[in-house]
């Protein structure tokens, strides 16, 4: 099962979480005048990401992302060199215009649940100690980038095997979240 590729930061098994870890930064991948996101807090709700959306290494089968707070992110060198890569999704990935690596992802819809959240890539980070993904989320959808259907069931089991259950959505908790906002928003649960 160890043959089947994930991800580099998956594939040999997950990372350990530092307990005192405040941040760090990214950076993409141009060999010079790289674009630095410099993040000042540790991540939350770190996951392996199916979707055709998110920006995956290459020879990644997954995308790896985590959620920092929107106020704890920052591009700290040079801006001028991201790009919003799809101006009508619902979260605004910014890339480099060189070298292609999506940096982080902000929603700038206020009434999303996920706003003040922005979407980053700590597997472009050279510090160690970022949170570790807990889930794999929309994992069919790799079979639309390419991944026979057939081999699903084995990408399954080694998800599993390293600790990162599978959803075709995202984790419960997070799905929650989700209908807990649409709730509000229709006036069926009130706000606390």
């Amino acid at each position: 099962m160890s043959d089947i590729k994930l991800h580099p930061s998956l594939d040999n098994g997950l990372s350990p979480v530092a307990s005192n870890f405040t941040g760090g930064t990214l950076q993409c991948l141009c060999t010079a005048n790289k674009v630095e996101v410099t993040i000042s807090a540790q991540t939350l709700h770190n996951h392996a990401c199916g979707c055709s959306k998110c920006w995956k290494p290459a020879g990644a089968t997954f995308a790896v992302i985590a959620v920092a707070p929107r106020e704890k992110v920052s591009v700290t060198a040079p801006a001028d060199k991201l790009a919003i890569v799809d101006e009508h999704a619902a979260i605004q990935r910014h890339a480099c215009t060189e070298c292609s690596a999506h940096l982080y992802g902000r929603i700038g819809n206020k009434d999303h649940a996920f706003y003040g959240l922005d979407f980053v890539h700590t597997e472009l980070s050279p510090q160690a100690g970022w949170s570790a993904p807990g889930f794999a989320a929309f994992v069919s959808s790799i079979i639309e980038t390419g991944t026979p259907p057939q081999e699903m069931k084995a990408i399954r089991a080694r998800l599993r095997s390293i600790g990162v259950e599978p959803y075709d959505c995202l984790s419960p908790d997070l799905m929650d979240v989700l209908a807990t906002q649409v709730a509000k928003l229709r006036g069926v649960v009130q706000p606390k």
